[in-house]
C-alpha cells in the first residue's frame, strides 16, 4: 500500500480471516500496516493477536460479538479513541471479513434480527458507518461477498440456494416458531445477506468520501471452514472432503489475496463495489445492481440500526 496505516479486520480468528491476518504480518517492516483484531474476545483472538505480534506486527485486540450491535457500537468507540490517541496509525483499510450462516432462521441475534442477516450484514454497516469518519485518505473498505446471491450450474448440481430478495426489513425479521428449520431457508438466508452486501457496497460509494474505495472480495468456494459448522454431521464430513479437491479454495491460499485486495497497490483504484473473485476483477450478474433496492436498503438499514440502539 502506498500508504501504510493501520488495517481493522473482523473475524480474524481462524480459517480465512487468520490467514489474512497472517499475511499482512509477514510483510516488510515498512509494508506491514497496524493491525486491529476485532472478533469475539477469548484464547482465540489472542492466539492470532499473539501469531501475528511475533511476526513484527503492531496488534491491538478489540473484543466483539457481532451478533449484538452494542458490541459493534463499542468497537467502533474503542477504534475511534486508539486512532485520536496516536496509539495506531491513521486507518487505512476496514475489511469486513467476519461471517455466519446459522442453520435456522428462527434464531435471532441479541437485537432480535435473524442471525445470518445481522452478523453478515448489520454487524458490519453498524461498523463501516461508526468509522466513515475516522479514515485517512486513500482508504479502503472490503466486505466480503459470495457469488451465491445467483445460480449457476454447478451451484444447482449441489443445491446450493440463492438469494430470494425481499425487503430488508422482512429479511432482517427471524422466521415464525412454526416454520421447520432447513438447510435450504438458511442458504438462502445467507444469499440474501450476500446479495445486500453487494446492494450496500454501491450505495456505500456514493456516499462515502473521495478518497474512500469500497470493494467486495469473493475468495472462491471454501467448503469444510467453520462456516458451515452448524449443519448437520454428515453434510460437514462431505464438505471436508471436496476441500481437499484440487484446484478448490482454501483459506490458506485465499487469506493472502485478501490481504493484497487491502494493502496492495494493485487495487488501489477499486471503487463503486468492484467485485474481485480471489484475484480477478469480476463483473456482477445484473441483479446486483438495483438503485432502487440499493436506496431502500440504505434506508432500511438506518431504520433497524436505530431501532437496536434505542432499545439497548
Amino acid at each position: 500500500m502506498t500508504e501504510t496505516g493501520t488495517v481493522l479486520i473482523t473475524g480474524p480468528t481462524r480459517n480465512l480471516g487468520r490467514h489474512a491476518v497472517l499475511a499482512m504480518a509477514d510483510r516488510p517492516a515498512g509494508q506491514r500496516p497496524d493491525l486491529l483484531l476485532v472478533g469475539r474476545a477469548g484464547k482465540d483472538l489472542a492466539a492470532v493477536a499473539e501469531e501475528a505480534h511475533v511476526r513484527g506486527a503492531r496488534v491491538h485486540e478489540i473484543g466483539c460479538d457481532l451478533s449484538r450491535l452494542s458490541d459493534v457500537r463499542a468497537a467502533a468507540a474503542t477504534v475511534r479513541d486508539l486512532l485520536t490517541a496516536g496509539t495506531v496509525r491513521p486507518l487505512r483499510a476496514l475489511v469486513a471479513n467476519a461471517g455466519t450462516m446459522s442453520t435456522d432462521t428462527r434464531q435471532a441475534s441479541a437485537d432480535g434480527y435473524e442471525l445470518t442477516f445481522a452478523v453478515n450484514y448489520l454487524a458490519h454497516t453498524q461498523l463501516v458507518g461508526d468509522l466513515l469518519g475516522s479514515f485517512t485518505a486513500p482508504a479502503r473498505v472490503v466486505l466480503l461477498g459470495s457469488n451465491t446471491y445467483h445460480a449457476n450450474v454447478w451451484r444447482k448440481l449441489l443445491h446450493v440456494a440463492e438469494a430470494e430478495w425481499v425487503d430488508p426489513v422482512e429479511l432482517a425479521r427471524p422466521a415464525t416458531g412454526e416454520q421447520v428449520p432447513s438447510m435450504a431457508a438458511s442458504g438462502v438466508a445467507y444469499s440474501n445477506a450476500k446479495l445486500a452486501i453487494l446492494y450496500y457496497a454501491h450505495e456505500l460509494q456514493r456516499r462515502a468520501g473521495a478518497g474512500i474505495g469500497v470493494s467486495v472480495f469473493e475468495p472462491g468456494w471454501m467448503p469444510g471452514t467453520a462456516l458451515g459448522r452448524g449443519a448437520p454431521a454428515a453434510a460437514q464430513a462431505i464438505s471436508r472432503a471436496l476441500g481437499r479437491v484440487p484446484g478448490v479454495s482454501t483459506p490458506e491460499r485465499s487469506g493472502p489475496l485478501l490481504a493484497a485486495v487491502a494493502l496492495d497497490d494493485e487495487w488501489a483504484d477499486l471503487r463503486d463495489g468492484a467485485f474481485i473473485v480471489k484475484s480477478a476483477a469480476t463483473e456482477v450478474k445484473p441483479v446486483a445492481h438495483d438503485r432502487d433496492r440499493e436506496r431502500r436498503l440504505w434506508e432500511a438499514t438506518a431504520e433497524l440500526l436505530e431501532r437496536a440502539r434505542t432499545s439497548s
